[in-house]
């Protein structure tokens, strides 16, 4: 044997040959099954497309760097379900693009802060971290309660979205920008809002109902965070020790 592999091992094209056959062997038996399956994420109720108002904030998320330093994975290990909640399910990230998985933490996961925290408590987080986690090494975002949000393209962002997948309805597109206003007024008709967005948190996010600020989009997506799935009724998978 030993010599059938020097052999093999110093002969360039017998090499290659025999390499070339094991990706295409391996390659075979890693995407023939994917075509058996109709789909590789599993069916979870209630996942739905982000609001206007929480695309927008999560754009907010995104150019902020917010992903550095938060994770949105909580994995299946009993440790971090007991500190975070739920593991995360890939359903959860579908209309994700990017996903906001994260690669570490140096603050804690924000799949699951959704509901846990008031708008209040949001903002004086975001104006100054400090304020509320004495610890906290984060920046102050204080500039983003003086920045007005601009909504006169959102409709032409979810039809850019609508193109990668994420199925946003003609209806959806169509009611965008009034959409976004009634997400941060309550006293707004909000029913057509939340028949077209399921548990859609409706408030004045940041404290100033004169005007839509990249501060009430940020805090409107993560309002929404990890509330969408009914856990109960999903079967769980054995916890990892």
């Amino acid at each position: 044997m030993v010599l059938s592999h020097a052999k093999i091992e110093t002969n360039t094209a017998i090499l290659l040959v025999l390499s070339l056959l094991t990706v295409v062997i391996g390659g075979i038996v890693e995407i023939i099954p994917l075509y058996t399956i109709e789909t590789t994420i599993e069916r979870v109720g209630g996942v739905r497309p982000y609001t206007p108002l929480e695309l927008v904030g999560r754009n907010i998320y995104i150019r902020e760097g917010c992903y550095l330093c938060h994770s949105q994975q909580i994995r299946p290990f009993r440790d971090e379900v007991e500190r975070y909640g739920h593991y995360s399910l890939a359903a959860e990230s579908m209309y994700d693009h990017p996903f906001q998985w994260g690669s570490k933490r140096t603050g804690p996961d924000l799949a699951r802060v959704g509901g846990k925290y008031s708008d209040e408590w949001h903002v004086a987080h975001m104006v100054e971290p400090r304020s509320v986690v004495p610890e906290s090494i984060m920046p102050s975002y204080p500039f983003l309660k003086d920045r007005v949000l601009k909504t006169d393209d959102i409709t032409a962002h979810l039809r850019a979205v609508r193109k990668v997948g994420v199925p946003y309805s003609d209806e959806m597109i169509a009611q965008a920008r009034a959409d976004m206003e009634a997400q941060q007024n309550p006293d707004a008709d909000t029913a057509g809002l939340a028949k077209r967005y399921p548990k859609v948190p409706v408030g004045i996010f940041d404290g100033d109902p004169a005007r839509i600020t990249e501060m009430d989009a940020l805090v409107a997506y993560l309002q929404m965070l990890g509330t969408l799935v009914d856990f109960s009724a999903v079967t769980p998978q054995q916890l990892k020790q």
